[in-house]
């Protein structure tokens, strides 16, 4: 007899997110937008609204496919250039 496990394969994740900064102002953001309908809107009506209430500057936005992970030269320059990174999903 097979016994699935209804929780599934237990794993390590592959990487840890970095802490969030307790203050944005001053931080520079950055947008990854996946490219899904509306999710331009989002990201850029949030980054509006981030830099309006805390003084952070918008310096970049890049796109990526929805389908596929980001290329390692894009979020090279994210982390290069920026400080936060807002991406999210939109349909």
């Amino acid at each position: 007899m097979l016994i699935h496990r209804p929780d599934g394969a237990v794993t390590t994740p592959p990487a840890d997110l970095s802490a969030s900064p307790a203050v944005l102002s001053g931080k520079r953001i950055g947008l990854l937008d996946n490219r899904k309908p509306n999710a331009d809107v989002l990201l850029g009506r949030l980054a509006e609204r981030i830099v309006e209430r805390t003084g952070a500057t918008l310096v970049r936005t890049e796109t990526k496919n929805a389908a596929i992970p980001c290329d390692d030269q894009v979020l090279g320059l994210l982390a290069e250039e920026v400080d936060v990174i807002l991406t999210g999903t939109a349909d």
